[in-house]
């Protein structure tokens, strides 16, 4: 290594060390400041004190050779630094060096604690500068902006109004942008002001995000008299005004300004697929696709979004199979095109082929699709492979990823391991706490289920509609009547959420499994929404369990009103007649059911095998195994009822 002495004449300095090694790079700073590097001779030791250093104002401070080298050295190990520990470390080595208020030190220390999501340690060494010039203000401002603290970058630039340091053509883009996003259009509308008062009327990056700012609010008028006073529009401000019509559901006008730009890109191409995909326009969205004179990755996969949005099962899988290059989201696309249209085995297995054959690495997205498709198959053992896949690529703490992990295990009937995994969520938000509430009451966990909700409200997440399903449901498990009504009420009274069908039909749910038929009728004719099908099925059931016909009869003719195409009512009722022994009922549902053309949808269910997905129908014969399984499944008949199992025979196996 080589460092300069403090008459800047060039010695080496000869270490047999790794200087790759993060802590031998700390040491070397140590080293330095202390004088231990420099010239034998030479008589500098290193700066007496910190505050030696900083004595006059920071603009007039002038490095001597060994500090600047410690400064570049800092730098470096900021920009490589990828724990907090480490961060720890270097912020100690600023503080020994005086750098804290440097020019060039702060701002990589600002960004490095901003991408280690430790933005509120940032903050506290921002406001200790005491004149940040104004590149030190934007990078506290991205900073603010790649944690969606955006709300905060509003507050903090009323203060860089007051400062001495002035905004620029880079402060503005970012600050319009977190009023969007905040929802501040009001100080939005402030910030223009204060850019056109600085000269940045007609600069294409405030303008683009002006127009931005307004599409999102709406107000596409206001966007379009941005556009309108720029003298020169490049590609990019096109672009934004084009998509800012195109958000606000103006395809049409997007149209007209796309046939009127006088340059177009891929991406002002692709956002007018896009937004003939949103209008479920697939026809137009494919005639612009095959007119676009360059086609990149996003475009085609834009398509394949859209044609699986639109249940185009065979389209989307030959787009897929056409793309010239496929990246993470190409794949995502694929895969979520499958779960969407509820082909689950299909998803898992075009998950199986991306790590084969797909040469780029899951991302979060990824992981939760599959899960997703994990869990509606109760495909256990895939989703614990997918956890141990996901802890192996980086995603051990991630939210989302946690939140499905949650949901997949709940789902395959392992509530334990969803618990564990909720526990070990270094964060929690709302999803988090109610899949794992509503996944306790599936389970018939009802008393672990509300004493989570106790915790989650003293852990200060308040509770939403989702939240008091599961509450509910688990009251209905354990037959809590009076405590079910107080939730409700609460749920009104005390979180002013207004009670959705959902809500509704839980209500209806605990009376009828409490036997209170009478009750649930009442309550639903006194509903203020109309009744859906799923709460007259609740009632139905009840009527099953309590075997009451005429409550279920009059639910019965809702349910034909609501579903008439649902064989699944007739066969309730059906199973009543029968529990009650009315065969002459029986045989007239059966032959209103042959009139109306009605068959039973036969049983279906999913095993897992060979780390494959495997279903299987109602005598299903079309599997190539077929003698060995219906072998295999006499087999066990026998061995059941030689241990006293006897079989229920009073449903209707009707096909």
């Amino acid at each position: 290594m080589i460092f300069y002495d403090a008459t800047g004449a060039l010695f080496g300095l000869k270490l047999k060390i790794n200087t790759n090694n993060f802590t031998t790079q700390i040491q070397i700073c140590f080293l330095v400041h202390k004088g231990t590097c420099s010239q034998p001779g030479s008589g500098w030791t290193g700066p007496n004190s910190n505050q030696e250093l900083m004595a006059e104002p920071l603009t007039k401070v002038v490095l001597n050779p060994v500090q600047r080298i410690i400064e570049e050295k800092l730098i470096t190990l900021l920009r490589s630094c990828k724990t907090c520990q480490h961060l720890h470390q270097i912020q100690s080595q600023i503080v020994t060096h005086g750098l804290q208020h440097n020019h060039f030190v702060a701002p990589s220390f600002i960004t490095t604690c901003s991408r280690l999501r430790r933005i509120q340690h940032a903050r506290k060494l921002f406001d200790q500068i005491p004149l940040p010039n104004t590149a030190t203000w934007n990078v506290m401002f991205r900073g603010y902006s790649q944690n969606e603290l955006h709300r905060d970058a509003v507050v903090l630039f009323r203060k860089l109004n007051r400062a001495a340091a002035l905004p620029n053509c880079f402060t503005f883009p970012m600050i319009i942008k977190s009023c969007a996003k905040s929802n501040a259009f009001t100080e939005g509308e402030e910030v223009h002001c204060c850019a056109v008062k600085r000269g940045f009327k007609s600069n294409s990056f405030v303008a683009t995000s002006l127009i931005d700012m307004y599409s999102a609010k709406g107000c596409i008028e206001d966007a379009y008299k941005v556009f309108g006073e720029m003298s020169e529009r490049n590609v990019v401000v096109w672009t934004a005004i084009i998509s800012g019509y195109i958000s606000c559901g103006d395809v049409a006008s997007g149209r007209r300004l796309f046939d009127l730009a006088p340059e177009r890109d891929v991406v002002m191409w692709s956002i007018l697929v896009s937004g003939y995909i949103e209008m479920k326009n697939m026809v137009v969205a494919r005639e612009l696709f095959d007119k676009m004179p360059n086609r990149d990755t996003m475009s085609w996969n834009a398509m394949l979004n859209g044609y699986a949005a639109n249940g185009d099962v065979e389209l989307f899988e030959k787009m897929f199979d056409e793309m010239p290059e496929k990246n993470v989201y190409s794949w995502n696309g694929l895969i979520c095109g499958y779960v969407k249209n509820d082909l689950f085995s299909n998803a898992l297995e075009s998950f199986k082929r991306m790590l084969v054959e797909g040469h780029v690495v899951p991302n979060d997205f990824t992981i939760v699709a599959v899960l997703s498709a994990c869990s509606r198959l109760g495909a256990l053992d895939m989703g614990k492979w997918v956890h141990v896949y996901a802890k192996s690529i980086g995603y051990k703490g991630n939210l989302f990823v946690g939140n499905a992990l949650i949901d997949m295990y709940a789902k395959c009937g392992v509530i334990e391991n969803a618990v564990v995994v909720f526990n070990c969520l270094d964060r929690k938000d709302i999803i988090s706490w109610n899949t794992i509430i509503n996944g306790l009451a599936i389970h018939g966990h009802a008393p672990d289920a509300l004493s989570m909700f106790d915790r989650m409200k003293s852990d200060g997440e308040e509770p939403d509609g989702v939240t008091f399903v599961g509450i509910l449901s688990a009251c209905t498990h354990m037959g809590l009547v009076k405590d079910g009504f107080l939730y409700f009420k609460s749920m009104v009274d005390d979180y002013s959420i207004v009670p959705q069908i959902e809500h509704y039909g839980c209500m209806v749910d605990l009376l009828g499994r409490a036997g209170l038929l009478d009750k649930a009728l009442t309550f639903i004719r006194n509903m203020p929404v109309e009744p859906d099908a799923v709460i007259w099925a609740a009632l139905l059931g009840a009527c099953r369990i309590y075997k009451n016909v005429e409550i279920a009869e009059l639910a019965l003719q809702r349910l034909i009103e609501l579903e008439p195409e649902n064989p699944a009512n007739f066969v309730m009722l059906s199973n009543i007649y029968k529990d009650l022994g009315k065969w002459e009922d029986v045989a007239r549902l059966k032959i209103a059911m042959r009139d109306t053309g009605f068959r039973k949808l036969p049983g279906c269910s999913v095993i897992e095998c060979n780390d494959s997905v495997v279903e299987f129908y109602s005598l299903d014969e079309r599997h190539p195994e077929t003698e060995s399984i219906y072998r295999v499944l006499k087999g066990l008949t026998v061995v059941l009822r030689s241990h006293g199992y006897v079989p229920n025979l009073t449903a209707d196996v009707a096909r």
